[in-house]
């Protein structure tokens, strides 16, 4: 049985000023007029959780308090960001719960609750990184594959459409995107054999509207890349990574995760299109306009599912439009986000699979790095040197930031992969260095070249994602528990706190009543800070 709640009185007269939610797809195109406000999961359709809001600055961010402190009824990890509309926030808690709070004093207006088959299975355990708002309604992914349409006043469901059938591996975890009048969708389950895909519906009836396949089948272009056997049938390439948009072009950006089996490639001779790319999608139609290939035949599990950014800058004195990713094996690329043009890449943390990028950014290969038997060191690791957690980036400085593991190498091996219908497809895996101590980092990267302006080095990795702002702000977390800021110009630490949880979200920040708060999920709570 699927249930809303509403609270008691209190929290009714609270709902009332939300009761009129409208949040139409030019307001969330306009998002940069109404900073008080977080209308898409990346801040705005470029994802670059970038906010203009003034009255946090370095020189008095040290006197950020807690203002209220939300707990979550599941334990676990929370790694969502949460939607803030009009003082009242959105968010999704594990596996399938939708809460709405008062921005101010953090009260729970009305709470979604959906049961979840206990027979769906992910590599990462039953997480949800968000919503999407159009409209006055809700969208939430579950983890066994629903869309879900749900009252943003209210809470109360709308229509239930069923994406996909969990059963061989499938599931979702990311959160959606609202493009115009669709919702699209992306899938998790590539260590399973699944076969990949991107999906769009119908806002208002969660018809079905397109459905891109990122493994092409027989006779579909692209289908060449995975041989001459059926490998295609079981390829993986998952899309469980939100995406961004640009009105401009009209354009989708999606990355792509690994071909599977993940660590025995020989089954999948060639590139493994779409395998590790950033796919360009019209969101009308669902039709491909370009690609780009970061690693083809992967066989390090290096999914490319990190958020590439669109920005405009000026490369050799002619200004473009620009698509950023700090990849998860270990370069970071600048594309147009037009044609898909190779512009410039550069390794922003140790990796010895490589000894560059050619002229089309693809990599030239050091020999003897793909996994064996006996298993083979590798640098970066399996987790990459970035990987999902959500970058920023700041017009202001022109840096792009995002957390990395540096100095971080796996020795890979690899056997034989035979598929099984919901079992793990992998054919290997790897295994930590003896002794080894990768580090976690909060790097700067001059967006247009790729350079490593200053990092932040931390005790502990860190999954926890990035917030810039205007006034030369940088906010992140770790997974030993603090949230922090620093100088988004040269990374000098400003100011922490210790939660007490591990952070695996990114902050937001937002206005109530004229007043700017930052939040972040922490553990099984939502902390709230304000001067």
């Amino acid at each position: 049985m699927k249930t809303f709640c509403l609270l008691p009185l209190t929290a009714m007269l609270a709902v009332s000023a939300a009761a009129q939610v409208s949040v139409p797809f030019e307001r969330i195109r306009d998002s940069s007029k109404e900073p008080g406000n977080w209308l898409t999961h990346g801040g705005d359709y470029a994802g670059h959780r970038y906010s203009t809001l003034g009255q946090l600055t370095p020189a008095n961010v040290a006197r950020l308090k807690t203002a209220w402190i939300y707990q979550s009824r599941e334990a676990g990890r929370w790694e969502a960001t949460p939607l803030v509309v009009d003082g009242v926030i959105y968010i999704t808690e594990r596996p399938n719960v939708i809460t709405a709070i008062d921005g101010k004093t953090g009260r729970p207006l009305w709470n979604y609750r959906r049961p979840m088959s206990d027979q769906a299975t992910g590599c990462c355990g039953a997480v949800n990184r968000g919503l999407a708002i159009l409209g006055d309604a809700l969208y939430v992914n579950t983890f066994d594959c629903h869309l879900v349409c749900i009252e943003a006043s209210t809470g109360k469901e709308r229509w239930d459409t069923v994406v996909t059938d969990y059963r061989p591996g499938y599931t979702m975890t990311a959160a959606p995107l609202a493009v115009k009048d669709k919702i699209i969708v992306g899938i998790s389950g590539g260590e399973y054999g699944v076969r990949g895909f991107l999906d769009a519906y119908d806002a208002k009836t969660g018809a079905h509207a397109w459905r891109f396949w990122t493994v092409p089948a027989t006779n579909q272009p692209g289908n060449e890349t995975w041989g001459t056997n059926d490998a295609w049938k079981t390829g993986g390439v998952a899309t469980w990574a939100t995406g961004t948009y640009d009105p401009d072009l009209n354009l989708v950006y999606w990355g792509t995760g690994n071909p599977g089996p993940d660590y025995n490639g020989d089954l999948r001779p060639g590139d493994d299109l779409y395998a590790c790319c950033v796919v360009a999608i019209d969101p009308d139609s669902g039709t491909l306009r370009w690609h780009f290939q970061y690693t083809p035949h992967d066989v390090h599990d290096w999914d490319s599912c990190e958020v590439p950014l669109p920005i405009d800058a000026t490369i050799n004195g002619k200004p473009r439009k620009l698509l950023m990713q700090a990849n998860r094996n270990a370069f970071f690329y600048v594309l147009d986000r037009a044609t898909g043009e190779f512009i410039t890449g550069k390794a922003f943390a140790k990796q010895t699979w490589a000894s560059g990028l050619d002229a089309k950014g693809r990599p030239i290969l050091i020999p003897g790095k793909e996994p064996n038997a006996e298993g083979v060191l590798v640098y970066p690791g399996l987790e990459g040197s970035a990987n999902w957690p959500a970058p920023a980036y700041s017009p202001l400085t022109g840096l792009f930031y995002v957390q990395t593991q540096d100095d971080y190498g796996q020795i890979y091996y690899k056997h034989k992969a035979d598929y099984n219908v919901g079992n793990d497809y992998e054919g290997g895996g790897a295994r930590n260095l003896l002794g080894a101590e990768p580090y976690g980092a909060l790097k700067a990267i001059e967006a247009t070249t790729g350079t490593v302006k200053w990092e932040f080095k931390e005790q502990s990795s860190c999954d926890a994602g990035v917030l810039a702002t205007a006034t030369g702000l940088v906010f992140s977390g770790t997974s030993d528990g603090y949230v922090y800021a620093l100088n988004a110009a040269t990374g000098e630490p400003l100011w922490r706190f210790q939660t007490g949880g591990t952070i695996l979200a990114p902050p937001v920040t937002f206005l109530v009543d004229g007043k700017q708060y930052l939040a972040i999920a922490a553990g099984s709570a939502l902390f709230t800070f304000a001067l």
